[in-house]
């Protein structure tokens, strides 16, 4: 068994920092792949290291070298000034961030004010994240393959892969995984629109945002955990922003990102991207249940709130697809008048 001072001093020592001011290990709860520690130094410096489980352990195909995309999530966020961990060192088995102030995102210790103006902030910081754009289509990791040219090359490659995944582990879907294949390959020509690869966490649930208190008010005090990173449609990131929900009713958020300059219009080809995009982050989440080996509680909470959402996703796909005729968009398909 690996000890974990052991482990941590030899990578603050790598890092360039003394191992011998590590004065506290300890787990950090939350996630479910990786695993993550607090080291805080002597001087009360306080550092995040993530470990990734052993090549062996099972998993979906895009999780491959996760800390590769983390990493780069980190690096190009930097440039923002949304408040994100700063990267200090990395290597093949272990990341080292800085930690950032505040705790998990807890509705049941806020206002609605409170809510309302951390909302606002929000997507502020999700509209400047999505300035950043990068050098191709897809995960940086590699997990699924080089970087692709183009959009539709890139979401097609990850929703199969994810697929594949649901077949291999004998997934319990909603739909057959070749029915699912079929409604979203009907939608495919919506993904055209993309042309520029964006910054896109899609990981932002409120689990992985912290709000700190320490100046008085509630302020976001870090965005974490960008390990799901991609570059692609910043339309993709509402999916987690309003996880099981529809981020058109988040006014506040919309208000704060449309403020700061992101587009967000919900013509008929955004729609059928946000549905396929829902539909690939809920396969995720039913999928992954199988190689985690998660417990029954889990499972019946995935079967009861995931499942009948991807449904939802696919079953909307199809009734846009099967509406009434309006003039053309670039990518062929039907536009209606933004709302």
């Amino acid at each position: 068994m690996v000890d974990s001072w052991e482990r941590a001093r030899h990578i603050l020592e790598a890092a360039g920092l003394d191992p011998g001011r590590l004065a506290h290990v300890a787990p950090l709860t939350g996630g479910t792949y990786n695993t993550v520690e607090e080291l805080r130094l002597t001087d009360g410096t306080r550092y995040v290291l993530k470990i990734p489980p052993a090549a062996a352990t099972p998993g979906l195909r895009h999780e491959r070298r996760l800390l590769v995309s983390e990493a780069e999530f980190y690096r190009s966020a930097a440039r923002t000034g949304v408040p994100v961990p700063r990267l200090v060192s990395m290597g093949d088995d272990f990341l080292l961030m800085t930690a950032c102030p505040g705790d998990s995102w807890d509705d049941g210790s806020l206002t609605d004010a409170e809510q309302a103006a951390l909302r606002a902030e929000l997507g502020r910081h999700t509209a400047r994240l999505h300035r950043v754009t990068g050098p191709g289509f897809g995960y940086p990791s590699g997990a699924l393959g080089p970087l692709a040219p183009d959009w539709r090359t890139a979401f097609t490659t990850m929703f199969d892969a994810v697929l594949d995944d649901a077949r291999r582990y004998g997934a319990r879907l909603p739909r057959p995984a070749d029915a699912v294949a079929r409604t979203a390959r009907s939608a495919y020509g919506a993904l055209d629109e993309v042309t520029v690869p964006c910054l896109v966490h899609f990981d932002l649930w409120r689990g992985n945002i912290l709000v700190d208190r320490s100046a008085g008010d509630a302020r976001i005090g870090g965005l974490i955990d960008g390990e799901r990173m991609f570059w692609g449609d910043p339309l993709a990131e509402f999916v987690s922003l309003a996880l099981l929900g529809d981020i058109k009713r988040d006014e506040a958020f919309l208000a704060g990102y449309r403020e700061t300059g992101g587009r967000a219009l919900f013509d008929v080809p955004a729609r059928l991207r946000l549905a396929l995009y829902r539909a690939y982050l809920y396969l995720i989440m039913i999928s992954e249940t199988v190689p985690r080996q998660v417990g029954q509680e889990q499972q019946r909470w995935v079967h009861g709130a995931v499942a009948p959402e991807l449904v939802g996703a696919l079953d909307e796909i199809e009734t846009l697809l099967a509406g009434p005729a309006q003039p053309r968009s670039r990518s062929g398909l039907f536009r209606s008048a933004p709302r």
